[in-house]
């Protein structure tokens, strides 16, 4: 007589996903705020509300995203501590481009095959992440889905909450004529634009994440695996600095994410403005231009795909420039006026001359 069948023959191994809870404790415990109630492993994540009790009239942001197909290079190299830096970095960046406080986040992690130690690591990058950011990790689900994806394969995704005062709201009814832009590095390519990044580099060139390349003073696969630069807490402090009074300066942010620099900046762009973009003002980082040369990539694809080394910017008075400059260099985030804001109707955002070598 066959034996019956059970969840374990049909590939979901329940006591390797109670090994990773295990595992990943630790990490989730460093990734906390004095909100958090409880701790891992409720049905759902407890935030005391009465945090909120301080605002005159707070307003609740919320932010969904993911890492996209990054997790591709983090799985061939076998190295999954450093994409949670990219989960995180997609999700409270929106928010704080708001002027948003990320409170709490949660994470989904759906894997082929329950590997604990894979998991530990995958949530250790995210709770480091939190912890940077200011937000708390307040829970998170694995899914094991045999057949669905290959034992060593797995995806990621993440939602958070914030808040903001409703009278300290940033965004395009901010904005003036005559505001400056100004752009926050990258750390690279960040966790936007792998499809055309992994076409280029190994279906066109056929090279191997191993592959030295002195261009980029390191490997192929430690450049495509740098962690996303996290803006959020930097820029909380930079808003705060500068808008304490009763001026306000700083009147809109945009992070730069799939679409590029001119179609994320746009969206805080009102109908009646537009913007000037000087390409001269920076140089992107070297692995943007191996993309296009590799690939044969024009120019516009590649600016309405990749970051080109500005994975932040800000829209401000210009008498806060240095200001806001001087400010994010203490927080080792270089920083620099790159365009202005006219007062040409069409909401338009427009990348002139060339970048600086």
């Amino acid at each position: 007589m066959s034996e019956g069948a059970s969840y374990a023959a049909a590939g979901v191994d329940i006591e390797a996903g109670d090994r990773a809870v295990e595992l990943m404790k630790e990490w989730v415990a460093k990734a906390t705020r004095p909100e958090v109630v409880g701790g891992l492993g409720g049905f759902a994540g407890l935030f005391d509300a009465t945090a909120l009790t301080s605002y005159r009239r707070p307003l609740l942001a919320t932010s969904t995203d993911g890492i996209g197909t990054k997790v591709a290079i983090a799985q061939k190299l076998d190295k999954h501590d450093t994409i949670g830096f990219d989960l995180v970095g997609m999700v409270v960046d929106d928010l704080v481009v708001c002027g948003a406080e990320p409170l709490f986040m949660t994470d989904y992690i759906c894997t082929g095959k329950v590997v604990p130690e894979t998991i530990a690591q995958i949530v250790k990058g995210i709770a480091e992440a939190c912890v940077e950011a200011g937000t708390a990790l307040v829970g998170g689900e694995t899914a094991e889905h045999p057949g669905l994806l290959e034992a060593d394969e797995y995806d990621v995704a993440g939602a958070a909450t914030g808040v903001v005062e409703a009278d300290e709201v940033l965004g395009a009814e901010r904005v003036r004529a005559g505001d400056v832009v100004l752009a926050m590095a990258s750390s690279g390519l960040h966790s936007n634009g792998y499809s055309l990044v992994r076409h280029v580099f190994f279906d066109r060139a056929k090279w191997a994440l191993d592959r030295t390349v002195p261009e980029l003073g390191a490997s192929l696969g430690e450049v495509l695996l740098t962690p996303t630069r996290v803006y959020a807490k930097h820029c909380l402090e930079l808003i705060q600095e500068l808008n304490g009074g009763d001026d306000r300066p700083l009147h809109a942010m945009s992070h730069i994410t799939g679409g590029g620099f001119a179609a994320n900046l746009a969206r805080v762009i009102p109908e009646q403005l537009s913007v000037r973009i000087d390409r001269s003002t920076w140089t992107p980082a070297p692995i943007f231009g191996l993309v296009g040369l590799l690939g044969d990539v024009a120019l516009p694809e590649l600016e309405k795909t990749l970051n080109m080394g500005a994975g932040m910017v800000a829209v401000l008075d210009p008498s806060s420039a240095d200001a806001a400059i001087q400010a994010l260099a203490a927080r080792d985030i270089p920083a620099w006026v790159c365009g202005e804001v006219t007062a040409a109707p069409g909401g338009t955002v427009t990348l002139e001359g060339s970048y600086a070598h």
